[in-house]
């Protein structure tokens, strides 16, 4: 994730960026405004990046991801169409729950990452902001014809995080604190429809908050005027996403990696993998599915990575062996605030992969040892009930 240097001129481009409903809020609150996904995004407040951070990991963070894609999937084929496009189970989703999905193309690589909930008469479906055109027209393309595909991309998102969260969000919204990890519900507040789940892309507990653009500014000031909650913006999302093992599409996944290459294993679901009617029938299904069977050699594995010293490795970083030969590449790196050293995850050959494999990043001419680690680098603490 790239970020304007301070003083750098805004192109003309860039001033016809889009705002989110939270713009003039942004602004009120001293935020340092970037283009992020077609978009005037907050990067920091005053406080700084690392007091965000950390805020987010002690209490409670609110962010705004507004430029998120927000769908509406609906029809009495939209499960089994939706299930068409990604190696995940949609079919056998309970209503209320949430599950985390691939898009891939043909060749089994990686379109996009998404989270969608059953929301029982329709599945609401949230993309990544820079994506999210494109993944309506995939689609609508797909399955137009299967089920009513409705983009929702005027509404507002917001992502309330950190350990303290819940007693922040049900004094706002009460009844949120019955939700546990990764479930959903409607929720009416100051007479707007909200649709809230217990998820988020920090590693720790959270919400996220589906509201109204006219409603968005007035939630947002609601749940700042709670002691425990104060503003983060793009920077600390990054920091704490990373620390928690997480993907950033663009960087760590992409249309040249698949879930298998991509250590995302764990979200294509039995049922999609090995016997019965549901198995395969995917786009790339015969790449994915030898790459897990072993019949379909994977050349690269994701990792975490942690530098043997204090040198911060960053993303496009050349990885190399012991005896300077190249292996791969950094596709996200940092300082990770929490455990105060250098992290980041990247690409190895599967014989590199395993923890605690030695590497070298060759940063500014200079080799900077790491180890393979497992991740999440920090503790997730999802509330599971």
């Amino acid at each position: 994730m790239a970020f304007r240097p301070r003083g750098v001129a805004v192109s003309a481009a860039e001033q016809e960026l889009q705002k989110t409903p939270l713009h003039a809020l942004h602004l009120e609150l001293g935020a340092r405004m970037v283009p992020f996904a077609g978009y005037s995004m907050p990067v920091q407040y005053p406080a700084g990046l690392i007091a965000e951070h950390r805020q987010t990991r002690e209490s409670a963070g609110l962010f705004d991801v507004s430029h998120m894609g927000q769908l509406r999937l609906s029809g009495p084929d939209a499960a089994a169409a939706f299930e068409s496009l990604m190696p995940v189970d949609v079919v056998g989703l309970a209503p209320g729950r949430q599950r985390y999905g691939l898009l891939l193309t043909e060749a089994g690589t990686i379109i996009d990452d998404l989270m969608f909930v059953n929301r029982g008469d329709h599945l609401f479906v949230i993309v990544n902001g820079a994506c999210k055109h494109g993944d309506l027209a995939h689609m609508q393309e797909r399955i137009g014809k299967r089920c009513e595909i409705v983009p929702m991309f005027d509404r507002g998102l917001l992502a309330l995080q950190g350990p303290k969260a819940v007693h922040a969000l049900k004094a706002v919204i009460p009844g949120v604190e019955k939700l546990v990890f990764m479930t959903g519900s409607e929720f009416r507040w100051n007479g707007a429809d909200l649709f809230i789940t217990r998820s988020g892309y920090t590693g720790e507990d959270g919400f996220e908050i589906s509201v109204p653009a006219d409603q968005a500014e007035a939630l947002a000031r609601a749940l700042l005027a709670q002691h425990e909650v104060t503003p983060v913006g793009l920077g600390a999302r990054n920091s704490l996403r990373l620390e928690a093992g997480l993907c950033l599409y663009g960087n760590d996944i992409d249309t040249t990696t698949t879930p298998v290459e991509a250590a995302l294993n764990w979200a294509i679901q039995k049922v999609r993998r090995t016997g019965g009617e549901r198995a395969g029938g995917f786009p790339g299904a015969d790449k994915v599915l030898g790459q897990l069977d072993g019949t379909v050699p994977v050349e690269k594995k994701r990792v975490g990575l942690v530098a043997q010293e204090r040198v911060p490795v960053r993303e496009h970083t050349e990885l190399q062996a012991t005896e300077g030969v190249r292996l791969g590449e950094v596709t996200s790196g940092l300082l990770a605030p929490t455990i105060d050293k250098p992290i980041a995850m990247g690409y190895l050959p599967p014989h590199h992969a395993a923890v605690g494999q030695q590497v070298h990043a060759l940063v500014r001419g200079k080799l900077v040892p790491m180890e393979v680690s497992a991740t999440p680098f920090v503790p997730n603490r999802y509330y599971r009930g």
